[in-house]
């Protein structure tokens, strides 16, 4: 788990943006054999009862489609507003399908620069 803002930062200044239709994945290999999850929902979503449910979908979809990410990569999921508008299984099937497309070649082409 991602939980220091050292780490968000470096993600955000040495990552791979890939933006999607309700979120924006930031992805960047790391020196560990294991992935690391960072969430994030803005004061922009809403109020805490959105921000919290917001993360809860992300959480959940991304549980759902770990197993099919590659192993070793630090990986932020920044929430869009239009997030709350979606059911669970959608936001997974964006993750599952095209997200996970696009992450497993920005993986691939991401050195790690430490």
């Amino acid at each position: 788990m991602l939980n220091q803002n050292k780490d968000f930062l470096a993600l955000y200044k040495r990552g791979v943006c890939i933006p999607l239709r309700h979120v924006v994945l930031y992805v960047r290999r790391n020196r560990f054999g294991f992935n690391r999850l960072g969430v994030t929902a803005g004061k922009k979503l809403g109020n805490a009862v959105c921000r919290n449910r917001a993360k809860r979908l992300i959480r959940q979809a991304y549980r759902e489609t770990e197993a099919l990410l590659p192993c070793g990569v630090d990986l932020v999921i920044v929430a869009r507003s239009s997030i709350l508008q979606i059911k669970s299984p959608e936001l997974t099937a964006l993750l599952a399908g095209k997200g996970l497309r696009q992450l497993q070649a920005a993986a691939a082409r991401d050195p790690q620069k430490q």
